[in-house]
């Protein structure tokens, strides 16, 4: 199976910057999309920024110009820089890898990390 572990979650103050990565291990031949999401309490799920396989990048409208979204395929690993934080950017980050193709299967998955709290101080 695929597992997907993120890092990189904290508290900030408002201004301050982080980095999430997240990291996919598994029987993995290729990933097609790479996202981060985020929930904050009381809210649902949002996508926060994906990007695909071969590099094109799509965002929130309420992140652009403030988070970027990069991958390193090799290392099956995406990563999200993040600045000029806000204290309504606080939420638990979910990284997804989506359309997987494993080693041994024609099938394509998706999976889920298990999220990272974030955490910005007004």
């Amino acid at each position: 199976q695929v597992q997907l572990v993120e890092s990189g979650g904290g508290l900030v103050q408002a201004g301050g910057s982080l980095q999430l990565s997240c990291a996919a291990s598994g029987s993995i031949f290729s990933i097609n999309t790479m996202a981060w999401y985020r929930q904050a309490p009381g809210k649902q799920r949002e996508l926060v920024g994906r990007i695909i396989s071969g590099g094109s990048t799509d965002y929130a409208d309420s992140v652009k110009g403030r988070f970027t979204i990069s991958r390193d395929n090799a290392k099956n690993t995406v990563y999200l820089q993040m600045n000029s934080l806000k204290p309504e950017d606080t939420a638990v980050y979910y990284c997804a890898a989506q359309g997987v193709k494993l080693s041994h299967s024609v099938r394509t998955y998706d999976y889920w990390g298990r999220g990272t709290q974030v955490t910005v101080s007004s």
